[in-house]
């Protein structure tokens, strides 16, 4: 992760002074609120009010170097003292000193002669102390879970480490593995003392026990298997230095593991996975920290020559439980090992044997064959490998290429039939291009067959998503049979390598306790017949209710894209909606602004403009509110068009409808549209009955503001296109129901979000501030006429392996963005990675006992773990708070970094799981916290903003006033969003 903007002073020693760590908020000691789903809790803080909630004091307070001196005319808006008291009477007033009750950075430098200086952010993380757990949540009903992880004893032998240098240098992972295995089968005995040594693929070899030298060559013979079948095989030769390198400390992982050492040694940790790893890797096919075989369950086809492959992941964990061997269930798509000509047919779904070829079709092709690896089948038994570099422009029958010095040409189909004696039977068609670019080589497409065994890396089509996803779904009961058969399957106890390294696995699934999160109460409007609400099993409906701030739409209109859509069936659709939106508790007039605008999908821009100048002239002045758009169903770059030009060019909210439901009207469809017009408009469908009555823990004692995350980066294959960071900010307090949502480009695969915090120089005002959070904390300001005085910040899409770096430079930014505003101004920080993408899995006990599973067999929403299989001493959890729809459920895992708030483990974890019932687009609780999901939509919406005709590269013509961007970063920024698009939830 290039993170060198960061490196000021490599020589200084870092520490980092976190806050004490208060085992129990006083907060939280009032908060046992009533919630036992008998009635909504009685506002019984009347008499009981929160006391403040004063952070510790800070040490260095006011000994801020490189933070004053700012222009004074940033920061005044956004500081003017304010008393907006909570809308609940009880709400205690704070007072304004509280904002300032931690020190800027919490950061002490620690130099070589050991005095302390205040400094920026460290530039190192050796030192830096993740939050550590404070203990362990009690609010529940607690019950068992059974986790897909098992527990490993740990060996009791020393591991040693030892270097491996290939000559020639060799790239590939197999190659190297199979010299390795000549290696260890020439000299177990005589040279490597009968040690069974474990080795990486690359440059390190790890045994248990020392082996009898400290440096040794060996020259092995590798004989080509590809190469040939039964005849003559070519033999390379290659030199082998093997050189001690260092001792694993096992004892150290022992102590991190019982909670004594708050580092874990990484290095013994990545021994014992490829130790693990290596029975695998021969027997199946490894991709990441997955195996893949077509013998463990039998492929199935995707369409266009891919088909799908069953494996397994693995992984060892550090947990509570001691090490654990994570194993889920795995599904990839593969190249089916198939004749290329019969490959090809697939692809384009038609017979290729009589007719030529078309560019668009020769452009397929050569998309979807470049990088592949095949065989030839016209030598008998001689099955050489290439791998395709490109397609012939010309095909076969006019191909010719020289075949001595004298230049002397000879056509392919010659050449062929007199070397092999093989005739080429479709000249028509192009031959394939192997080997390096500078030499052509040409294969006819008939003589090859695709290896088996190549995972397909590119972007599959929906009806491919769609038909692996399938064979992906498993209920949980049969995916818990799967992978405790494949643990049986594997064997470990029986594995040469585990038994090498006295490493043994257990059979049996890890039981953990977990406890069950009461689900929330929800408010809506007074006028609706059930004014408040308790969802049963994570879900519940609109039926009786009105949005608690519903909005008004009088100005509206309707453009139709869809030819299958006549007038009147889209002028019904529009009134059924207009009265769904009523019945919800919104203002809605029946009669759109102008009569409904049939268009073309192939003049977007030209329709939009027309019914958006038509409007603006009718209404004299006074803005269009919203554009509804009905689309046909495939509709290609139709979608994204629509929401770049009305977001970032007109400025107009839009809601797309697609015509599968406009011909079919179903009341839920509408109901769930009104909900997202709704907040569209600036409107709240509903907040918590906690937030309004002022009584959640560390929220609603004192202007909070939550921040989302997320960084989306390009699909596999696209080699330039910029990754797109967004960030969220909850813009009510004390409802922190409404998120406003930015957006920026940034470099390729960049995950650290670049624009966070930002200064330029300007010619007049001299060095200004800038950046996301900055304009959040702004717009919060402006919004609720308060500031925060705590900021709660959960950061989506973090591999483990990045969260130093992340954390490192993303909490600078807060605290950069925070001292821009007002000196000595720094809210104390919680900063939670919410992560999806990992491979825990959590299944009922007893699947029979209907009262421990919600209808699809998963556990109940508001299952939350923080034992057993959590960090040994870091501060995370498993969440489950969603009810399971198809297949298995996937917890999410929050990780606090780091928490300047003292969160309970139950303050946290109870507010993350109340937070997942407000999200604004359907009355279901959600699988992640919502400012985590609304800043992945808003990513994802901001991918249709890269306009169609740049580059995504950020070459090319300067996008108008962004060339100064481009220079300095490399990437061509977004267009900006229009300020009325900015301050509401467009990306719902």
């Amino acid at each position: 992760m290039p993170i060198r903007q960061m490196m000021e002073g490599s020589e200084q020693h870092i520490v980092i002074k976190p806050h004490l760590q208060n085992s129990m908020n006083p907060v939280q000691k009032n908060q046992k609120t009533t919630q036992n789903g008998k009635g909504p809790p009685t506002q019984e803080l009347q008499n009981n009010k929160i006391p403040n909630q004063i952070s510790p004091p800070s040490r260095n307070r006011g000994r801020r170097r490189g933070r004053g001196g700012r222009k004074s005319d940033q920061g005044e808006n956004f500081m003017r003292p304010s008393s907006r008291p909570c809308t609940a009477a009880s709400k205690p007033v704070i007072a304004a000193a509280a904002a300032t009750s931690v020190d800027a950075t919490n950061v002490s430098v620690v130099e070589k002669n050991g005095s302390s200086s205040e400094g920026g952010f460290p530039s190192s993380s050796k030192s830096l102390c993740f939050a550590q757990r404070p203990g362990f949540g009690q609010l529940g009903t607690k019950c068992i879970v059974k986790a897909n992880h098992f527990l490993a004893e740990l060996p009791d032998k020393d591991l040693n480490q030892y270097d491996v240098t290939v000559t020639p240098e060799v790239s590939s992972r197999t190659v190297n593995r199979a010299i390795m295995a000549e290696l260890v089968k020439m000299y177990k005995e005589s040279h490597l003392g009968m040690r069974l040594p474990a080795y990486d693929g690359r440059k390190s070899l790890y045994t248990a026990g020392e082996l009898p030298f400290k440096w040794k060559e060996f020259t092995i013979k590798l004989i080509d298997e590809d190469d040939v079948i039964n005849g003559p095989k070519r033999e390379r030769e290659y030199k082998v230095v093997i050189k001690f390198v260092a001792r694993a400390n096992l004892h150290h992982l022992g102590q991190f593991l019982a909670g004594k050492r708050a580092d874990g040694p990484k290095e013994a940790l990545q021994i014992l996975d490829i130790v693990l790893r290596e029975l695998s890797i021969k027997r199946y096919c490894p991709v990441g920290r997955s195996f893949f075989s077509p013998d463990i369950r039998k492929p199935q086809p995707l369409g266009d020559g891919l088909e799908a492959w069953c494996g397994f992941y693995q992984s060892i964990r550090p947990t509570q439980m001691g090490l654990s061997l994570n194993i889920d269930m795995a599904s990839a798509a593969f190249i089916e090992a198939l004749p290329v000509i019969e490959f090809v047919a697939q692809l384009l779904g038609k017979d290729v044997s009589s007719r030529p070829l078309s560019d668009s079709d020769r452009v397929k092709i050569k998309k979807a064959l470049r990088g592949v690896k095949v065989e030839v089948t016209h030598r008998g038994n001689v099955r050489r490998k290439y791998r395709v570099s490109g397609l012939t422009s010309q095909p076969t029958r006019e191909l010719v290429f020289p075949v001595d010095d004298n230049l002397t040409m000879k056509s392919v189909v010659e050449y062929f039939q007199e070397m092999y004696g093989f005739t080429i039977k479709n000249t028509h068609l192009p031959c394939l291009q192997v080997g390096n670019q500078k030499k052509a080589n040409y294969l006819p497409m008939e003589a090859c067959k695709i290896v088996e065994g190549q995972r397909y890396t590119k972007r599959l089509s929906e009806k491919q998503i769609t038909s692996l996803l399938k064979v992906t779904c498993q209920r949980p009961r049969d995916r818990e049979n799967s992978i405790l058969q494949t643990v049986q399957h594997n064997d470990y106890n029986e594995d040469p390598y585990a038994k090498e390294f006295g490493i043994k696995i257990s059979e049996k699934q890890a039981s953990v306790e977990a406890r069950v999160l009461p689900a929330p109460w929800l408010k809506y409007h007074e006028t609706g017949k059930e004014k408040d609400c308790l969802p049963q099993v994570g879900q519940w409906n609109m039926m009786n209710k009105k949005m608690i701030n519903g909005m008004t739409v009088s100005r509206w209109a309707c453009i139709n894209f869809s030819r299958s859509v006549q007038e009147s069936i889209a002028r019904g659709f529009c009134n059924e909606l207009a009265q769904m939106c009523q019945v919800s508790g919104m203002e809605f007039n029946p009669e759109p602004i102008i009569p409904i605008y049939m268009a073309r999908p192939d003049q977007v821009e030209k329709a939009l403009k027309h019914v958006y100048h038509s409007c603006v002239n009718k209404l004299k002045g006074k803005e269009l509110e919203l554009l509804l758009v009905i689309l046909p169903d495939n509709n290609g770059s139709l979608y994204g068009d629509v929401k770049r030009i009305c977001e970032t060019d007109l400025g107009l909210i839009t809601q797309c409808c697609l015509t599968k439901h406009v011909f079919k009207i179903s009341k839920q469809y509408l109901a769930n549209v009104s909900l997202k017009i709704n907040v569209k408009m600036g409107g709240r469908n509903t907040v918590l009955l906690d937030a309004i009555s002022c009584r959640i823990p560390l929220v609603s004692d004192i202007p909070t503001i939550i921040f989302g995350a997320d960084v989306t980066h390009p699909e596999n294959g696209e080699d330039s296109s910029p990754s797109i960071a967004a960030v969220v900010a909850s813009q009510d307090w004390p409802e922190v129901t409404k998120y406003a949502g930015l957006v920026c480009a940034q470099a390729h695969r960049q995950e650290l979000i670049q624009d966070l915090y930002k200064t330029w120089h300007d010619p007049a005002r001299g060095t200004v501030s800038g950046g996301m959070i900055r304009d959040l904390l702004i717009s919060f300001r402006k919004a609720t006429g308060q500031k925060p005085q705590r900021i709660i910040f959960y950061r989506d899409g973090v591999s483990e392996g990045q969260f130093y770096q992340v954390l490192l430079f993303e909490l600078d930014a807060i605290r950069k963005a925070c001292a821009s505003l007002e000196p000595n101004y720094q809210p104390p920080v919680t900063f939670i990675v919410v992560q999806k993408r990992h491979h825990t899995r959590l299944f009922a006990n007893n699947h029979k006992d209907r009262s421990s599973t919600d209808k699809s067999g998963n556990i109940l929403p508001g299952t939350v773990v923080d034992t057993k299989i959590c960090h040994p001493t870091e501060f995370d959890f498993y969440l489950c708070s969603h009810a399971g729809i198809q297949g298995t459920s996937r917890p999410a895992h929050y990780h606090v970094l780091w928490d300047e708030n003292n969160f309970t483990a139950d303050g946290i974890q109870s507010l993350t799981n109340n937070l997942c019932y407000t999200y604004a687009r359907c009355t279901r609780s959600v699988s992640v916290v919502p400012p985590a999901y609304y800043a992945h939509l808003a990513a994802f919406r901001a991918r249709f903003y890269m306009e169609p005709d740049m580059p995504e590269s950020g070459a090319g013509s300067p996008h108008k006033g962004g060339s100064k961007a481009i220079r300095e970063s490399g990437v061509r920024p977004l267009p900006a969003l229009k300020e009325n698009v900015k301050r509401v939830m467009f990306y719902c």
